[in-house]
Parts: structure tokens; sequence; C-alpha cells
């Protein structure tokens, strides 16, 4: 069954909402991490045990699927644009002045309180500012300055910037060759295969194989980079290829269903492999496997819901797709100060994790809803600014 798609070069509200979903979710992650019994920046006083399962579920597919629509995002704002440069020249300063401002002036708390409170790091944050911060080195193990959340932003800059130098190296002849070429790798049978293949080839090749792990350091990331660069060019070609479009929106429930299903068979292992001192190796194989199926299934299902369902657009999309970034810059912060201040205080869990989510969400409204009052300095915070009202607009007409 086929029905009208929007054109390439208009921006398809479905996708949006995945955006404003993944972040949301990237917020809740967070909130979980300081509960989970995982390295983080900072830990409650006792891990929950159950928390570790919902995070296991989100966690292969969470940055994927921003890569996934950022993508599809990307070609829509080179149609609009009209060009490479003219893309570099808009997205680059909307990437790179907040990164360097969250760099500066967001991150810098969380490492600080990852010092302290897991390093015995005895001196003030405004001596840590002055001192240790901006040294270009290694601290206890942890890196300074570092981008820590922010890492997003620097890859999906060097990735427009490596499309863009594709796309002016390459003749236009090649290029429709690709297309072409990941056209029929999709058809029929390869919509279900290809991608997982391509995933349990990184996981198991890369991963198990070679003992790589996303380093979120740009330079150095090569597991991070073959997991993250293909799904940004995947979006970017699926925002022109109508047929794919139709056979996900087509197939979006049994490849979420597909999802799930991978899911459960993993977290049966995982739970049938805890107790072990080590995971034998042909379990952990077929971990990763499922692993593999679970992200291709999920991002493809989750795309196909899109298109099939986001034709339509809805008053609060627009206000939520400006929020996001704002928000997304100052949530992580925001999560771990909580923690660091309510954590002594000796709460019961949920009611400590309510706090930190609820203390959260207010701290991003409330930089959601400045940003865009500082004028030219809203950039800084991933926000545009605010529009002034027309000449005339609020004018009293008088005889």
């Amino acid at each position: 069954m086929s029905f009208p798609l929007r054109s390439a070069h208009s921006r398809l509200p479905g996708l949006d909402w995945l955006r404003i979903g993944a972040f949301a979710l990237l917020i809740l992650y967070h909130t979980g991490m300081a509960f989970v019994d995982w390295g983080w920046h900072v830990k409650a006083p006792a891990p929950v045990d159950w928390i570790r399962w919902p995070m296991l579920a989100v966690n292969p597919w969470r940055m994927g699927l921003l890569f996934l629509v950022s993508g599809w995002a990307t070609h829509v704002l080179l149609q609009r644009l009209g060009g490479g440069r003219a893309l570099l020249a808009d997205r680059g300063p909307r990437l790179l002045l907040p990164l360097l401002f969250g760099v500066l002036v967001v991150v810098p708390l969380q490492p600080w309180v990852e010092l302290r409170t897991q390093h015995g790091y005895a001196p003030g944050f405004l001596r840590f500012l002055a001192h240790e911060y901006l040294r270009f080195g290694a601290l206890e193990g942890i890196i300074l300055p570092t981008w820590n959340h922010l890492w997003f932003l620097a890859y999906l800059l060097a990735y427009t910037a490596l499309l863009v130098a594709g796309r002016a190296a390459l003749p236009e002849a090649w290029q429709r060759v690709g297309r072409a070429l990941g056209g029929r790798l999709l058809a029929g049978r390869g919509l279900w295969l290809v991608p997982p293949l391509w995933l349990a080839a990184v996981l198991l090749g890369l991963g198990l194989g070679l003992g790589l792990s996303e380093t979120h350091a740009l330079v150095d990331d090569i597991f991070g980079h073959a997991l993250f660069l293909p799904l940004f060019l995947a979006g970017f070609a699926l925002a022109v290829a109508p047929e794919t479009q139709q056979r996900l929106a087509a197939a979006w429930q049994p490849l979420l269903g597909v999802a799930a299903l991978a899911f459960a068979l993993r977290a049966v292992l995982i739970a049938a492999t805890d107790a072990l001192p080590e995971v034998p190796t042909r379990a952990l194989v077929l971990i990763l496997v499922l692993k593999a199926v679970q992200i291709a299934a999920m991002l493809g299902g989750l795309a196909g819901l899109a298109i099939r369902h986001g034709q339509a657009d809805h008053p609060w999309r627009a206000p939520l797709n400006r929020a996001i970034f704002p928000a997304y810059i100052v949530h992580q912060t925001a999560i771990v100060g909580l923690v660091f201040v309510l954590a002594p205080l000796d709460l019961p869990a949920a009611v400590l994790a309510l706090l930190t989510l609820g203390g959260t969400l207010l701290a991003c409204l409330a930089v959601a809803m400045l940003a865009p009052r500082l004028g030219p300095a809203a950039i800084l915070l991933g926000a545009p600014a605010a529009r002034p009202p027309r000449a005339g607009r609020h004018r009293r007409v008088t005889a």
C-alpha cells in the first residue's frame, strides 16, 4: 500500500517528533545513569537494580536514531539553502558555538563533581575552573577540558563537513550510481537483512574481535564512526528514496515487533549469564547479533512510523523542536549537579530520582524559555533569537 510522501525539500513533522522523543529519552537515560551500577560522572548512594533493564533496552539505538534523523534533516537543509557551502555556513556556527560555550561554561561542573565524589578531589569548583579545567591533559584519568555529552555536536559537524566534501569531490554520475546501489541493497529482503548484517559486522568485528568501543573523542573513535556515520548517511539518502520510505512505512509494525523480540531474547541471555565469571564466547556472539537486529529493526520501525503517521503537523511540534537544543545542552549538567546536592540527604531512591528528573526538566524549561531572549547570544544555547514584533502589529488605529 502506498501513500503520498512529502517532497525531499520539506521537513517531515514525524521526523521532528522522533528527534524530540530521542532527546527526551536522552534526559531520562542520563537520569537513569546515576542509578545503575555503571560508571558515570555522579552516582546515587545505592544502585537500583531494575533500572538496568529499560536502560539496556534503549541504549543500543538511542544515539543512532539522532544520527539517522539528523541525516534526513541535513538533506532538507541542503536543498533549502541551495548548496554545500551555504549548509556549512549555516550549520557550522549553530553547532560550533554551542559546543564551545558548552565546553567552557556548561560542562565543567560535571568533571569537578566526578573528581570530587569518585577521586577524593578537595579543591572547590572555582579553583578547579581557574587552575585545572583548561590544563589540556589528564587529571585522575579524566581528560580536561572535555565536551562530555556534547560530543554529538562535534560528530554532527564533522559528518556534515565530510558529506559536503564528498559531494563536491564525487561526480554526479557516481552519486547516482551510489543511490541506485543503495536502493537495490534495501529492496525486498535486503531491507530486513542488510542493516543488521552491517551492524553485526561492526559489533562482532570491531567490538568483539578487536576490542574497540565508543570513545566519543572524534579522532580515535573508529567503533563509533563505524556505527554513526553510516546511519547519518542513510538518513541523508532516505530523504530522496521514496521506494525505501514506502517499504519502511508499510513494515513499521513488524519491524518494531522484531526489535522487541530481539531485545527480549537478548535480555534472557544477559540474565542467564550474569552469575557466570565470564560470558561464554558463543553466548556473547549471540547477544551481539541480537543487539544488531534490535538496532536495525528499531530504527527502521521508528522511521517507518514517522513516515507513515507523521505527515500531519501539530501546534506543539515547532516550539518543542526549538526547545530541545537548549535543553540538550544543559540537561546533563543539571542532572549531575542535582544528584551531587541531593545525594547526601539520604533520600529514598525513588524520591531522589523524581527530584532529579523534575529539577532537570525545570532547568531545561527555564533555559529553553530564556535562550531566545538573549538576542545574538541565543546561538550559544542552540536557540534562534526571538523575532521582534512586526511594525504596526500592535499599533492602535486612530482616526
